[in-house]
């Protein structure tokens, strides 16, 4: 699984930029950059270097000056990889760069492998999977609170919690396995009436985890946002508002949009993947319907639902259509063109939207309430359920997947505590728990499984 090879790839973006970093890592580091660099000192030795200096002079191809650059040296263990590496920063451009790694990979290094730093850093110890995962999530972050989150896990938190919970659980194996040995010295009498009161609490931690992956996919992703409503009630004015630019086109036309219009926006440190649809009614032009039933299905998939309302025009059985659409979802009503006179009783409008609907007057033509809407929206979703600077919040697939698998086990051993079942049994469901929690943090892990979640990095981190 672990290949002790000299590594090397370009660390920042490929693209033109002002300065570039190729990453080198292995026990070769060192001697590899001396066969390229020279630098300006000439009593400078990198492998003589002290440990996190960096150094001037230039990277030389036989007798021909590449760049000007600056070299850092970082000395095992004092590393991201807790291997020897050497960072050389030179100027960004493409050429220069790709001229630089062939260089080093000619004087004997290989061109890293996706995710090869990291996974490094994982199987050396310096990181846990959870921490290793973190790492592309702060890179990926979309807003401000998924990247407090990412951090949050790169520094641990997730990992601390599911060691806590790895020891609580252990120490009931130990004891189990104990009193199994030894039951001359060591009495399991009452210990079921106390195993049951710690799978409670184990169950309600656990439990408590997965309450958050909910809230925290929405962070990571952002918020599967429609925009509904008749036609020319002032959805693609909405769209343009929120992302600050033209992104609709805008007429007095009715039916102008005919597909599905799709805009990422950051609110309020949140991200909104916000969709345009069509204008519910019925028709019988064949476009307009493919339209309005995309917005059908987008409505569904939503995790929130805006619904722009006319308010100067009275409703009808399309606003009944879009209203079945909206029922049991969390929505929020734009009571919009409030700038004219208004013919729709807001009353009205809250009884058939459903309790989870909230309503906001607003009008597109000068903004008006887009920021009472901006802060709802942030509240529906996060106000007192999440703050990233604090708790826990489980915001990747494969970890909320080990969490249900380790829930469904402790379940399973308070069925069995309940039961009257032999304490051997205690024990395995026990075990069960603790194995699916490890594969969070990559105690529990295969190789196979290893190379998947780090083939989906980066060339060069």
């Amino acid at each position: 699984m672990y290949n002790s090879d000299t590594i090397a790839a370009i660390a920042t973006g490929m693209t033109n930029s002002g300065i570039g970093i190729i990453r080198i890592s292995g026990s070769e580091s060192f001697a590899v950059a001396e066969r390229i660099f020279l630098p300006a000192n000439k009593n400078i030795k990198i492998k003589d270097a002290e440990s996190h200096t960096i150094h001037y002079g230039f990277i030389k191809d036989g007798e021909e000056t590449v760049d000007e650059a600056m070299v850092s040296v970082m000395k095992s263990p004092r590393s991201f990889t807790t291997e020897d590496t050497v960072e050389i920063n030179c100027h960004g451009g493409m050429l220069v760069m790709n001229r630089i790694l062939q260089l080093v990979i000619t004087n004997g290094a290989r061109l890293a492998e996706p995710g090869e730093f990291t996974k490094r850093a994982f199987l050396n110890g310096r990181i846990d999977l959870s921490e290793a995962e973190a790492v592309m999530d702060v890179i990926s972050s979309k807003n401000d609170m998924a990247l407090k989150s990412s951090v949050g896990q790169l520094r641990g938190k997730v990992s601390e919690k599911v060691k806590q919970l790895r020891s609580d659980i252990i120490y009931e194996i130990a004891f189990i396995e104990s009193a199994l040995d030894d039951p001359e010295h060591i009495s399991l009498e009452d210990y079921p009436d106390k195993l049951l009161i710690k799978t409670d609490f184990l169950i309600k931690a656990v439990d408590n985890l997965l309450q958050s992956a909910d809230s925290g996919r929405i962070m990571k992703e952002g918020i599967k946002t429609v925009i509904v409503g008749k036609p020319n009630a002032g959805k693609s004015s909405l769209l343009n508002i929120l992302a600050g630019e033209e992104k609709a086109i805008v007429t007095d036309i009715a039916g102008t949009t005919r597909d599905v219009l799709e805009e990422n926006i950051n609110l309020h440190g949140i991200s909104l993947n916000v969709i345009d649809t069509a204008g519910i009614r019925d028709t019988e032009d064949t476009v307009e319907k493919i339209g309005v039933e995309r917005a059908r299905k987008a409505a569904m998939d939503a995790d929130l639902i805006i619904y722009v309302v006319d308010a100067s025009v009275p409703l009808d059985g399309n606003d009944q259509m879009i209203f079945e659409m909206i029922h049991d979802k969390k929505s929020v009503i734009l009571l919009n063109k409030t700038d004219l006179p208004s013919v729709i009783k807001e009353d009205d409008l809250l009884k058939m939207a459903g309790k989870d609907s909230v309503m906001i007057r607003t009008s597109t033509k000068d903004a008006t309430g887009i920021d009472l809407f901006e802060n709802t929206v942030k509240d529906m979703f996060f106000k007192g359920k999440i703050n990233p600077d604090q708790e826990v919040v489980i915001t990747n697939m494969r970890h909320k997947e080990a969490l249900l698998r380790t829930l469904e086990s402790l379940k399973q051993v308070k069925q069995s505590i309940e039961n009257h079942m032999p304490e051997d049994f205690y024990s395995i469901d026990l075990m069960s728990a603790y194995t699916s929690l490890g594969s969070i943090i990559g105690e529990e892990v295969s190789d196979d499984l290893v190379n998947e979640i780090f083939s989906k990095f980066c060339m060069g981190k």
